[in-house]
């Protein structure tokens, strides 16, 4: 009878642990009301289900890592800026862009250099400047990192200023002085309305772009500075002094030019596949998009009322403004004189550096040579010491000779072996500068 208890205790013990994995894994309903409470868990089962909850926890967490924004900066036209925290759904439906651009905007691609015209923006990837531009106001990606900081510190000191629009309901946190702001709401501020009498001479754009190829020269030209800083005394010690140390600080500075010259060779030849199309450049005019559009609808609206000569003014200014790109391509031609510049400053740096190693060269020949000249001496004095080792060992035998009844044979015999060896070697001697084999 005890054997049977203890049967139905455990089989009891089963059953409710079946029950409690079966309320566990059984969904739960989102909404609505009525929901009955778990059964009451085993002593068994609560290490299983604290580690359940632990790995949907963890699966929480994943999900939200994939689907994390990023921090981007709005400045628009009039000095106002904004930071705030945006996905990627967010970007491309506030600038019209593709979702690949912004795979160029990743930090993979932070040493590619591009400039895309798009349809309403203009997508900017240069070196660590990476931002997205309209024709009303620029989104920078990353704009607290420190390389980024003086590029949005030009911004606000070159762009107009305007007392920032606060948002109800949105905190703000200020970062810089009281012009900019973190927003942690997620909003973004209204594009004010333009600002009667403000006129510039490049669009908000080109002005923009301007920044960013200027400020980009401006490192170049200092990276440059400073290679070239280093580079000439570090090889005039290389000439003094051929060693392991000066070897590799050469070695460093040669890797340092080459990736520099890429870098610069990257932006140069992006300004010149611009130059080279006026349809990219022209795509690139993102005002005159914005008042072509506003004059297409004004279109329709004279021809709803019939007013044909008003519609054949507005088409015909349209034609005109989109062959005109002599302002963008004089800012690109500026600018990619200056990074010409700087790419003959690298070259000029390597091929110093080239002609010092072709030095060190042919001073190492040089040495390799007098080696060698010494290793051909050695040589020749070698054979006429050979040749007495030789006598000596024939005359050491004991074989019966008359030479050994004479007083005095050793001297002569080693006398003139010296003599004969002294003139072999100078024979060989005579032979290899006849020949050019030694130096004067």
């Amino acid at each position: 009878m005890g054997k049977r208890l203890l049967f139905f205790r455990k089989s009891k013990s089963r059953h409710l642990k079946k029950m409690a994995r079966q309320q566990r894994s059984s969904p739960l309903p989102l909404l609505g009301g009525g929901l009955s409470p778990p059964p009451p868990l085993i002593d068994g089962d609560r290490n299983d289900n604290n580690a359940n909850s632990l790995s949907v926890g963890m699966v929480g967490k994943g999900k939200k890592k994939v689907g994390a924004v990023k921090l981007w900066m709005r400045f628009d036209k009039f000095g106002n800026s904004e930071i705030t925290e945006c996905d990627k759904s967010t970007i491309i439906k506030r600038a019209a862009i593709p979702s690949r651009d912004l795979r160029i905007l990743s930090s993979v691609f932070s040493q590619s250099s591009n400039i895309l015209a798009r349809e309403k923006a203009m997508v900017i990837q240069l070196e660590f400047i990476r931002a997205i531009v309209t024709a009303d106001e620029v989104l920078i990606l990353d704009p607290l990192r420190q390389e980024v900081l003086p590029f949005v510190e030009r911004l606000r000191q070159q762009l107009p200023h305007k007392s920032l629009t606060n948002i109800q309901g949105a905190d703000h946190t200020d970062v810089k002085s009281n012009e900019m702001h973190v927003s942690t709401s997620g909003k973004w501020l209204p594009v004010p309305e333009a600002v009667e009498g403000l006129e510039c001479e490049l669009p908000f754009e080109f002005q923009v772009l301007e920044i960013a190829l200027q400020l980009l020269c401006m490192q170049f030209d200092s990276c440059v500075a400073d290679l070239e800083r280093d580079a000439y005394p570090s090889l005039d010690e290389l000439v003094k002094n051929v060693n392991t140390n000066n070897l590799e600080r050469v070695r460093s500075l040669k890797s340092n030019l080459t990736r520099m010259l890429a870098r610069v060779q990257k932006v140069r030849d992006e300004i010149e596949h611009l130059l080279d199309d006026n349809e990219d450049m022209a795509n690139l005019y993102l005002t005159r998009k914005l008042i072509r559009n506003e004059q297409s609808e004004a279109l329709l609206g004279a021809t709803a009322s019939n007013s044909i000569a008003t519609a054949a003014s507005v088409v015909a200014g349209s034609i005109s403004d989109d062959n005109h790109v002599e302002d963008l391509e004089m800012l690109l031609e500026a600018y990619f004189m200056q990074l010409e510049g700087t790419r003959n400053k690298i070259t000029s740096v390597r091929e110093y550096i080239n002609d010092t190693e072709d030095y060190v060269n042919i001073q190492l020949d040089n040495k390799r040579n007098e080696l060698i000249q010494i290793q051909l001496i050695l040589t020749s004095a070698m054979v006429p010491v050979s040749l007495e080792f030789a006598m000596c060992g024939a005359l050491s035998m004991n074989i019966p000779c008359v030479w050994y009844n004479v007083n005095g044979i050793f001297g002569y015999i080693v006398g003139g072996m010296a003599a004969g060896g002294f003139l072999i070697f100078l024979l060989i001697l005579g032979y290899a500068r006849w020949k050019k084999l030694l130096g004067s």
